[in-house]
């Protein structure tokens, strides 16, 4: 498996954990829906900061297999 199939494994294996604790909390009558729609934004701003680091560490990685 190359680097990029794990990371996309990892980052859907975490999706779909969060959808199920969303989902499972609201079974036990935990109002969660209202604490995700006050932070939706921070999850966006997590998920671009996230984008942004693998991002430019590909360049870096990319940068770098040029020089040899």
């Amino acid at each position: 498996m190359t680097t990029k199939a794990k990371q996309d494994s990892l980052i859907w294996g975490v999706i779909l954990i969060v959808i199920g604790l969303i989902f499972f909390l609201d079974n036990i009558n935990i109002d969660i829906w209202d604490f995700v729609a006050r932070l939706w934004p921070v999850i966006l701003i997590v998920w671009g900061a996230w984008k942004l680091y693998f991002g430019i560490q590909d360049a870096r990685k990319k940068d770098t297999s040029h020089e040899i």
